[in-house]
C-alpha cells in the first residue's frame, strides 16, 4: 500500500519535530511555513546578513535554536519543505497555498497543523496608537530586524513572555522605562510549589526578572492599566496601584496578556488531522517539541511502521511534568477579566473601527447571547484579522454582558481565507 501524503503546516518546534520522526520511520511530508526560515517564533531566524552568536538572539536557549535549525537544514533532502508560504483554506483533503502570489492546492491524508500561538491582546484605551506592539511584534523587531519598537519603552501585560521580552530588549541595550505586570507577586509566590516541577525553567524566569532589576528597570506588580494617551504616537501610559493614579513617560509600549493557541481547540475531531505544540495548547518550545515528536510517532504507527513505544511513554512522562508547570504558570500569571470594565469609548474591533459602547448597544438591542450573532450585528471580527485581536476581549464583554459564562457565549467561526489575500492572484488553480 502507498505512503499516505502528509502535510504540515508551521515550521516551529511543533512541525520540525512532527517532520523528523516521520523521515526516522520513512515517511515523507510537505512542510509549509509563512516565515522564510523555520524555527517559529521562539527560535526565528534573522537574515542571512545579520552575524553574532546564537547566543545574543536565543539567550538560554541558543543550543536549543541551533539544534532545531540544524534539523531543518538535515530534513531538507527528506521532505518538501516550502518557505514564507501561507496556508490559507483546508477543505475535503485539500490544503490550499499562496507562496510568491502564486496558488496551489496540496493533496493530503494526513494533516499536521502546527501553527503556534499568539499574544492575547485585551483593548485599553490607546492601544490602536502607532508604537504600541504586540509582545510577540517587539520581540520579531529584536530578533529578526535588529532593532527595538522605541527609544523609551514600556512593557505591559502580564505572563512569562512580558518578564522574557523585556529581559530580551534590556540585554540588547534598550532603554526600558518599566515593565508593568497586572498580577500581583503573591500569585506568583503561590504558584512556586508547581513552579518548581520544572526547576531549570523556573531558574531561567527567576533570572529575567532578577536581571531587570541589575539594569535599573522599574518592576511594578498589581496593576490596573488606564490607558495610553497620546494624539498621533504613544506618549504615556496610565495606570493604577492600589490607590494611587500614576504614569510613565515613553515612545512605545509592548502590550500582551499571555498567549493564546493560533487553533481554536486542542484536539481534531476529524480523521487524519492531528494538533501539535502551542496551536493545540500553551506549553512553551520544550512541550511543543514533545508534542511534534508524538504526533510524528503516532502517524508512524498509525502507516505501519515499528515505532518504540518505550520513548512515547517517555515523551508522556515529560509532557506531564511540564503541564504541572504550565498550571503553575497559570496560577502564577492568571488572565485578567478586563472586557467588563472598558470604558464605552475604547476602540474593541481595530479592524472595523467598533466601540466598546456600540457592541454594548447592540447586545442590548438585539439581546444577543452568542458571539457568531453578535459579529453579525455588529461587525466585531470581520475585519483582517478576523477577530483574533479582539474575540476573546469581544466573548467577555457579551458574558459580562449577559451574566453568562464565557465558554456558554461559544467562539467566533473562523472562514476561508484565514488570512488576507492579494485578489487577484495570477496562477489561482
Amino acid at each position: 500500500m502507498a505512503d499516505p501524503a502528509i502535510a504540515i503546516v508551521g515550521a516551529g518546534p511543533a512541525g520540525i519535530r512532527a517532520a523528523e520522526a516521520l523521515s526516522r520511520h520513512g515517511l515523507s511530508a510537505i512542510l509549509v511555513d509563512e516565515a522564510p526560515k523555520g524555527g517559529g517564533q521562539i527560535y526565528r531566524q534573522p537574515p542571512d546578513s545579520f552575524q553574532g552568536p546564537a547566543s545574543s538572539r536565543y539567550g538560554f536557549e541558543a543550543r536549543k535554536a541551533s539544534a532545531l535549525h540544524l534539523t531543518i537544514k538535515r530534513l531538507a533532502t527528506a521532505i518538501d519543505y516550502r518557505p514564507s508560504t501561507l496556508a490559507w483554506n483546508v477543505c475535503n483533503g485539500r490544503l490550499d497555498t499562496l507562496c510568491a502570489g502564486r496558488g496551489e492546492s496540496v493533496v493530503f491524508d494526513i494533516l499536521v497543523i502546527a501553527t503556534g500561538a499568539m499574544d492575547r491582546m485585551l483593548p485599553l484605551p490607546g492601544w490602536t496608537l502607532p508604537g504600541v506592539y504586540a509582545l510577540g511584534g517587539a520581540q520579531i523587531a529584536l530578533k529578526y530586524q535588529g532593532c527595538a519598537i522605541g527609544q523609551n519603552t514600556v512593557f505591559l501585560g502580564t505572563g512569562p513572555l512580558l518578564y522574557l521580552v523585556a529581559y530580551q530588549y534590556a540585554k540588547a541595550g534598550a532603554k526600558i522605562e518599566a515593565v508593568l505586570d497586572v498580577n500581583p507577586a503573591h500569585a506568583k509566590r503561590r504558584a512556586l510549589f508547581a513552579l518548581a516541577s520544572s526547576p531549570r525553567t523556573l531558574a531561567k524566569g527567576i533570572y529575567y526578572r532578577a536581571s531587570l532589576g541589575t539594569h535599573g528597570i522599574a518592576v511594578e506588580e498589581g496593576v490596573t492599566p488606564m490607558g495610553i494617551a497620546g494624539t498621533d504616537e504613544v506618549r504615556d501610559v496610565h495606570y493604577r496601584r492600589g490607590s494611587v493614579d500614576k504614569s510613565v513617560r515613553c515612545d512605545a509600549v509592548g502590550l500582551g496578556f499571555g498567549l493564546k493557541s493560533e487553533t481554536q481547540d486542542g484536539e481534531s475531531t476529524v480523521s487524519g488531522v492531528y494538533l501539535a505544540g502551542d496551536g493545540a495548547g500553551i506549553g512553551g518550545a520544550d512541550a511543543a517539541e514533545l508534542w511534534g515528536e508524538r504526533v510524528g510517532l503516532s502517524i508512524a504507527a498509525r502507516c505501519g511502521r515499528r515505532h518504540d513505544a518505550s520513548r512515547i511513554a517517555k515523551i508522556d512522562r515529560r509532557l506531564a511534568r511540564l503541564a504541572r508547570f504550565r498550571a503553575g504558570l497559570e496560577r502564577a500569571f492568571p488572565l485578567p477579566l478586563l472586557g467588563s470594565t472598558l470604558p464605552d469609548d475604547t476602540i474593541l474591533c481595530r479592524c472595523e473601527s467598533i466601540r466598546v459602547g456600540q457592541v454594548k448597544d447592540a447586545i442590548r438591542a438585539f439581546d444577543v447571547v452568542e458571539m457568531n450573532r453578535m459579529k453579525a450585528i455588529s461587525r466585531v471580527g470581520m475585519g483582517r484579522c478576523q477577530g483574533r485581536m479582539c474575540g476573546h476581549a469581544a466573548a467577555e464583554l457579551l458574558a459580562a454582558e449577559t451574566r453568562q459564562d464565557l465558554a456558554a457565549v461559544g467562539r467566533l467561526r473562523g472562514q476561508p481565507p484565514i488570512k488576507p489575500l492579494p485578489m487577484p492572484w495570477p496562477g489561482t488553480p
